[in-house]
């Protein structure tokens, strides 16, 4: 899978915010609305196509591939690391395509944002991404709990050092 990343646009936002996965995944799928797309036009997500310029999923680098409940945990406080958060279009996960698709994004942010060391916040009941971040060498650092009305959530922080 030759893949092209570049900075996402409003059809793409637009796109996206309709994905929806099924459980237990559902967590992930968006709503659709403006403040969903407007997230999306940030300028910190990038849209990753095939080569049939078809989009196959997006990563997103910095504060916006943070779960915000986590920085009053100061799962966050180390600056020099780059976040990154990602998906993949849902009839596309759990295919085997996750480590490449994942590597890419990795490359492209060591190759045009300088990139060093990574960290990257993960649901720990994901167990199939888990698996893919460890492949490409991710451990465990930290984990935190975010509680809503529907229930608590734990959360990996996990880190390429």
């Amino acid at each position: 899978m030759a893949l092209t990343i570049k900075p996402m646009n409003h059809d793409e936002a637009v796109l996206v915010s309709k994905w929806i996965y099924g459980e237990p995944y559902s967590i992930y799928s968006m709503d659709e609305s403006d403040e969903s797309i407007n997230e999306f036009m940030n300028g910190y997500y990038y849209s990753v196509l095939d080569e049939s310029d078809q989009l196959v999923g997006y990563y997103c680098f910095g504060e916006s591939a943070q779960v915000p409940v986590g920085k009053q945990f100061g799962v966050y406080d180390s600056a020099d690391m780059t976040d990154i958060g990602l998906g993949m279009k849902p009839d596309l996960c759990g295919q085997g395509l996750g480590l490449r698709f994942f590597s890419s994004g990795l490359d492209f942010a060591r190759d045009t944002l300088w990139a060093k060391g990574f960290r990257l916040t993960v649901a720990a009941f994901n167990k199939r991404a888990i698996k893919t971040y460890q492949r490409a060498g991710f451990k465990k650092v930290n984990s935190f709990e975010r509680v809503s009305e529907n229930g608590n959530l734990e959360f990996w922080v996990m880190a390429l050092c």
